[in-house]
């Protein structure tokens, strides 16, 4: 399986998942369901949070160049046009067995 590429979040957008996970009275684990995030990343901002250093969250990261999201683009293009595909395939053959 082909690994996904490491997404990068805003600073306002950490804080706000953060501030949902903590103050909000949502579990960690529904907060990232509902921002269609991993678990463990928020679980790490809430630590962070916790000890004070969200804000030193992600100063690594270099933004991605433009090639690098020209292939994160396609790469998740491509991955939704082969869900369709197989999905028109499935029902090609139901109706295929139907119309027996």
């Amino acid at each position: 399986m082909n690994r996904i590429p490491k997404a990068v979040y805003t600073k306002e957008f950490r804080e706000e998942a953060v501030k949902l996970a903590m103050t909000d009275g949502v579990s960690v684990s529904e907060a990232a369901r509902r921002l269609s995030i991993s678990m463990k990343t928020l679980a790490n901002w809430v630590r962070a949070a916790k000890d004070g250093k969200l804000e030193n969250v992600g100063q690594n990261q270099k933004p991605p160049t433009e090639i690098e999201a020209e292939l994160g683009r396609l790469k998740r293009e491509l991955a939704e046009v082969k869900m369709e595909r197989d999905l028109l395939k499935k029902f090609a053959t139901y109706f295929a067995k139907e119309s027996r």
